[in-house]
C-alpha cells in the first residue's frame, strides 16, 4: 500500500502544477484577503502544503479542486487566527512608507470589477469568485464549497445577477459627481 501511495506521489509534476494554477490561485487568495501579501502567502501555503502531502492524493484529476480547497481552508484558518490576534494598526505618521495597490487595482476597469464584485452578498461572492476568478467548474466550486452541484448553480445564478446590476450602476466621475447611464431611446415598430 505504502508503494502505491509514493508510485503516484512520483506522478506528480510539482513544478508543472505550480506554472498551471499559480495565477489562478492567488487571484482566488486576493479576491479573499484583499491583500497582496496575504495572497502571495495563502497560495505559497497552498503549494507547501501540496508538497508535503503529495504522497496522499490519490485522484490526480482532482487536484484542481484540491488547492483551492486547500486555500481556502488555509484563508479560514488565518482568520481565526487573526481574531485570536489581533494585528497593531498601521501608524501612517511613524512609518513614511506609501501603501502600494495591486497591479490589478491599477486600471478603473480592474477597480470597478473588485467594487462590484464586492457589492454582491457574501452567500453567493464565493461562488462567483472561484467561477470567474479561478476558472473552476461547477463540479469543482462544489467540491471546494463542500456544497451540492445545485446550491452552486443557484449561487452562481444570484450572484451572476447582482454583479451585473453592480456593474450597471451609474459611475462616479472624477469630480465626484454621479455620470447617469445613458437611456436607451425606444424605438416604435410599425406591425401594420
Amino acid at each position: 500500500m505504502r508503494a502505491t501511495r509514493y508510485t503516484a506521489a512520483k506522478q506528480i509534476d510539482l513544478e508543472a502544477i505550480v506554472s498551471k494554477y499559480y495565477a489562478a490561485l492567488y487571484r482566488f487568495g486576493f479576491a479573499l484577503a484583499k491583500n497582496e501579501g496575504d495572497a502571495a502567502d495563502l497560495t505559497q501555503e497552498t503549494f507547501l502544503l501540496l508538497t508535503k502531502h503529495q504522497d496522499q492524493i490519490r485522484a490526480p484529476e482532482r487536484l484542481k479542486s484540491w488547492l483551492f480547497t486547500t486555500l481556502r481552508r488555509e484563508f479560514l484558518r488565518m482568520n481565526r487566527i487573526r481574531r485570536a490576534h489581533p494585528e497593531v494598526a498601521f501608524q501612517p505618521d511613524e512609518h513614511k512608507l506609501a501603501a502600494t495597490e495591486p497591479d490589478v487595482l491599477h486600471s478603473s476597469d480592474g477597480r470597478t470589477a473588485w467594487a462590484a464584485l464586492e457589492q454582491v452578498q457574501e452567500t453567493y461572492r464565493p461562488a462567483v469568485e472561484l467561477f470567474y476568478l479561478a476558472d473552476l467548474s461547477y463540479k469543482e466550486i462544489a467540491a471546494t464549497l463542500g456544497v451540492p452541484v445545485g446550491t452552486v448553480m443557484s449561487r452562481l445564478s444570484r450572484g451572476k445577477e447582482q454583479l451585473k446590476r453592480a456593474l450597471a450602476t451609474p459611475f462616479a466621475s472624477a469630480s465626484g459627481k454621479i455620470i447617469p447611464a445613458p437611456r436607451r431611446s425606444a424605438v416604435a415598430v410599425d406591425r401594420g
